[in-house]
């Protein structure tokens, strides 16, 4: 074999190998936003399972406050119909209004001093808070992901074998201007 055939086939060689690794590298980042999304999903669907419960007990102290149980379940089966169909704006807009919604009820609930001694209410208050800390470093993680593969199936020359296998760009997870203002406490208190 001659030289020049060495080198060149040395040459696609390390071609080849390099495009293999861009193709690993693009699988894992793939699945590392699937993996990102599920940690949410399962975290969605733990507080979609304590809001009915949460909602329950303050049945049986707020007795005038329907109207703001309501808007709370309404607001918790938009976010079930949104991460069932996948929808991430629809998703980011119904989180806002149950931010909303369960920021109502808990201000609500400060007017009932049994309510709020209640173990099970004070339970699944903590509960839904954990949970929805969980959720935004979750969110975070996952915007994290996003952005990472979003950026690299674009840069030269990973965008050549993106396109070749058809990667495709991944939705970030958003929320309206209401959920990144500061909830106004005080005009809670005064509904």
């Amino acid at each position: 074999m001659e030289i020049g055939t060495i080198v060149f086939l040395l040459i696609v060689g390390v071609i080849v190998f390099y495009a293999v690794m861009i193709y690993n590298n693009l699988v894992s980042l793939k699945h590392t936003v699937s993996k990102a999304w599920s940690n949410i999903d399962v975290l969605l669907k733990q507080r979609h399972d304590e809001l009915p419960k949460l909602v329950d007990t303050c049945k049986q102290y707020m007795q005038y406050e329907q109207e703001t149980l309501e808007k709370v379940m309404q607001a918790r089966n938009a976010v079930y119909t949104a991460n069932q169909s996948h929808d991430l704006a629809s998703l980011g807009i119904a989180e806002s209004q149950l931010r909303m919604g369960m920021g109502q009820l808990f201000a609500v609930a400060e007017n009932y001093p049994e309510l709020k001694a209640n173990d099970s209410f004070k339970h699944l208050q903590g509960r839904i808070s954990d949970l929805a800390n969980s959720i935004a470093d979750r969110r975070e993680l996952y915007n994290e992901s996003v952005n990472n593969n979003n950026v690299r199936i674009e840069q030269f020359p990973d965008v050549i074998i993106a396109r070749w296998f058809n990667f495709k760009s991944a939705e970030l997870l958003t929320f309206s201007e209401e959920e990144k203002a500061d909830v106004d406490i005080g005009g809670l208190f005064n509904r």
